[in-house]
């Protein structure tokens, strides 16, 4: 094998991408994806949802299979060095609320090689994360209860019950609380009733 990183892009699932856009996590771990000639640890993804016209969500870089136990990359009998375990990638950048059309995109299948000049190319049209600021998250339940104690206990039950795709978050930034906005499923969602007509 050359020393030089391949470049593939990935297809993510529809379940799989909400459940990236509900909650930050460093890599993505999708398995049944690889064989033996599929992403090797250090090539470069473009992570893609496979729309009419594809969109580049992410990017990123193969990771080996981490949190395997006895995992080796470069032995051929390992169970998971590219024989359907889980390719694990570590995310450089995201774009899950804002995707990156690809129209030349042209996908063959859950994982497809690409050039490296295509990926130069898709890749550098994700944005850099922007300036980091403070913002102020709230989930804010009404609960009946005979104590603050299990007031707490209520509402931490129905938090990890009904979870980001029923409760509201509200966020805004720090020191504008009146630019407030709510979001459930991981998007923008109006709270007011009234506005619903």
């Amino acid at each position: 094998m050359s020393d030089r990183r391949s470049a593939w892009a990935v297809v993510i699932p529809a379940e799989r991408f909400e459940a990236e856009r509900l909650v930050q996590h460093d890599v993505l771990e999708l398995a049944g994806l690889t064989d033996r000639a599929g992403p090797r640890s250090g090539d470069d993804v473009l992570v893609v949802r496979d729309e009419q016209t594809p969109l580049v969500v992410a990017v990123g870089r193969v990771s080996p299979a981490g949190g395997v136990p006895g995992h080796d990359p470069d032995d051929p009998d390992d169970p998971v060095a590219g024989n359907g375990g889980p390719l694990v990638v570590s995310y450089l950048r995201r774009a899950l609320d804002r995707p990156v059309p690809a129209a030349d995109l042209a996908l063959r299948g859950p994982v497809t090689p690409i050039p490296g000049e295509t990926f130069r190319r898709w890749s550098g049209r994700v944005a850099a994360p922007g300036t980091r600021r403070s913002w102020l998250v709230s989930v804010d339940l009404p609960i009946e209860a005979s104590s603050a104690a299990e007031a707490a206990r209520v509402f931490w039950s129905y938090v990890l019950e009904l979870g980001p795709r029923e409760l509201p978050a509200f966020v805004s930034p720090a020191r504008n609380e009146l630019a407030m906005q709510a979001f459930v499923l991981g998007a923008e969602a109006n709270q007011d009733p009234e506005e619903d007509d």
